[in-house]
């Protein structure tokens, strides 16, 4: 039985006369899609370049932008070969390169064949390759009764449309002639030999076949003393061309393969076979699975030379021993090989969220207790808070896609994450300096400016992913939260803000209420000559009821007392940067307890009024201690008698924090 193409009907007709032909015809169809970018072609695709550079360029270029893809190249041996080939077919990745291996001897579900070039070296010289050709690796795409296309990208030239037609409605010129070598050798000598495989066909069907390498090996062979003073016989002929037919699996050079080959013969001529310790010498090292794509790859080919000497019978002594021993080696190494192309080749975490997500099938994905979210066993970034941060290491389309399967893997620990704050003790909440707030370990939100100075409005980061009955909850704890931060820290100043605002019969007067409105909108503290002859005409019991709520009338300032404190103040200092829309992490605050520091001359005074500081000169001084040292050089002055200055002391010196 012969299985070939329609193209082979008339010269097996001239060959055998009697032969009888079944047609099947393609039930699906195939058409070309034109040119595509590598990083556009459809899924469950084979790209085909013509060398293993091109393949490992094109295969790299997919792992970046499409997650990765399986290589399959001739020269890799069967086992890794068909690992590749099933890396493909289980849709751990949607994307094979390969060389025009493709074309023979694989089947699988690809839709799309891509060719990157439509040239190839045939081992003498680069040509185009001819329309069948094409057609025998287009032919991988569809299957049975689902259609295929192929098409062109990266460097290939546009195919024209004759070849497009033939490709696509099948249609070949036939085959005129088959390569023909005779089987009747002659082993009486060498030159014999050579004569008879020079023989002519006897039929114009058939035409010789150009010398292959194991003519080649031949000629070479029967050139050295050596090999001419060994082949006296027959048999010793015979055995010379059994040893020119042992493959080049090496291609590192014929040079080398020939000195090999002389090698066996010489073993095999005068000892009847290849001695183990020469062949144990020859294999030393080859057992090492470490090292890159080409190393691995190398060993690969140097076993199977010792592999198919293995299987050649009577070549070796102890024959079933290396069979199995270069069978374990080659299988060892064919596997690291496989696992070395799948490492450079797939990024497997992206290949494995995609596929997922294709499926639409449920992702197995949890945080651990740093933050660090895992989704099908790969790291794709951090939960802060809500928000999740990409691992920085993915890139453009890369991070797009992690960040896809993150996203949907995550809603439902946002959801418990929700639930859990929503409900959160006022132990587990913190608001930092910087107007960040921290819930445990994780910043969930940011003040922003509000409607009010006292009322900043809480920004949640990360919340979309979560119910709007849900997202109103967290917001309303941690709204809660901050108002209850305010009023605990700047009670006096809330209570004055609510006497301000009262009608009540008793409350506040007009100019006391003007007085209060300007401290709340000033954070506490006002210079006295900011009032004018305003609080000169206060009368006492106006006086009397904003002392009560904690104002205090200073020489030089207006402030409240209970907003000096360390706590409070810093308070004050972030509801200021809010108000006035500064970063509040870029404001430079005094230690707690500090009395008094330099200022530039830029720095602006309402913040340190905020702060509870005054300007004065070139430094700050907290606005407590500048009114005990007005109380101080006041005291002095009157001990004087009259006399103009006073004398510096000590302790007011300490007072502002100089010595």
């Amino acid at each position: 039985m012969l299985l070939g193409s329609e193209t082979m009907r008339p010269v097996l007709k001239q060959l055998f006369p009697e032969i009888v032909f079944v047609a099947r015809e393609r039930f699906s169809k195939l058409a070309y899609a034109g040119p595509r970018k590598v990083t556009r072609v459809p899924r469950r695709t084979a790209i085909v370049g013509f060398s293993a550079e091109t393949v490992y360029a094109i295969a790299e270029l997919v792992r970046r932008q499409r997650g990765g893809a399986a290589v399959v190249l001739g020269a890799l041996s069967p086992r890794t070969r068909n690992a590749q080939a099933e890396l493909y077919q289980s849709g751990e990745v949607d994307y094979l390169v390969a060389t025009d291996a493709i074309g023979m001897g694989l089947n699988m579900d690809i839709d799309h064949v891509a060719f990157a070039s439509a040239r190839k070296f045939d081992g003498r010289r680069y040509r185009h390759l001819h329309a069948h050709e094409l057609a025998q690796i287009a032919g991988r795409a569809g299957r049975h009764i689902r259609d295929g296309a192929f098409g062109e990208t990266a460097d290939c030239e546009s195919f024209d449309e004759g070849v497009i037609d033939a490709i696509e409605n099948h249609r070949f010129d036939s085959v005129e002639v088959l390569q023909w070598r005779t089987e009747a050798l002659d082993f009486a000598s060498i030159a014999s030999l050579r004569i008879s495989l020079e023989q002519a066909s006897p039929r114009p069907e058939l035409v010789r076949a150009r010398p292959d390498e194991d003519e080649e090996a031949l000629a070479r062979l029967s050139s050295f003393n050596d090999v001419q003073d060994r082949v006296t016989n027959r048999a010793a002929t015979a055995l010379l061309w059994d040893v020119c037919q042992i493959p080049d699996f090496r291609k590192a050079s014929f040079d080398q393969h020939v000195r090999l080959l002389n090698e066996i013969f010489d073993q095999l001529h005068d000892k009847g076979v290849i001695g183990e310790g020469w062949l144990a010498r020859q294999m030393a090292g080859v057992d090492r699975t470490e090292g890159d794509i080409d190393a691995i790859s190398a060993r690969i080919a140097q076993v199977r030379t010792w592999t198919y000497l293995s299987n050649r019978a009577g070549w070796l002594e102890n024959g079933a021993y290396w069979q199995g021993k270069t069978r374990e080696i080659e299988d060892a190494l064919s596997d690291a090989l496989h696992e070395k192309l799948t490492q450079r080749f797939v990024d497997r975490r992206t290949s494995i969220l995609l596929k997922k997500l294709r499926d639409e099938a449920p992702l197995l994905a949890g945080v651990t207790e740093d933050g660090e979210v895992i989704v099908e066993g790969q790291f794709v970034g951090r939960l802060m808070g809500f928000e999740f941060i990409v691992d920085p290491r993915a890139k453009g389309a890369d991070a797009k896609r992690m960040r896809g399967a993150a996203e949907r893997a995550i809603a439902p620990v946002l959801a418990a994450r929700a639930a859990a704050l929503a409900g959160a003790p006022e132990s587990d909440l913190q608001l930092r300096d910087d107007g960040a707030v921290w819930w445990k370990s994780s910043r969930v939100a940011e003040l922003r400016k509000g409607p009010a100075v006292l009322r900043p409005t809480v920004a949640i980061r990360g919340l979309d992913a979560i119910t709007p009955n849900m997202r109103g909850r967290v917001t309303d704890r941690l709204t809660a939260f901050v108002a209850a931060r305010i009023e605990v820290l700047l009670s006096d100043l809330i209570a004055l803000k609510l006497a301000a605002d009262s009608t009540a019969e008793g409350g506040l007067g007009g100019q006391p209420r003007g007085i209060a409105y300007q401290l709340v909108e000033n954070f506490g503290a006002m210079s006295r000559a900011q009032f004018g002859d305003t609080i000169k005409a206060l009368g006492q019991d106006d006086r009397a009821k904003l002392r009560q709520l904690g104002v205090r009338f200073g020489e030089y300032t207006l402030h409240m007392p209970s907003l000096l404190k360390p706590a409070a103040a810093r308070m004050m200092a972030l509801l200021w940067a809010i108000w006035s829309e500064k970063d509040p992490a870029e404001l430079t605050l005094p230690k707690p307890g500090i009395v008094s520091f330099p200022i530039k001359d830029d720095a602006q005074h309402a913040f340190l009024y905020a702060l509870g500081y005054r300007p004065s000169g070139e430094r700050a001084v907290r606005i407590d201690m500048l009114e005990r040292l007005a109380q101080l050089i006041r005291t002095a002055r009157e001990a004087g008698g009259g006399r103009e200055g006073f004398e510096a002391t000590s302790q007011m010196m300490s007072l502002v924090g100089c010595s």
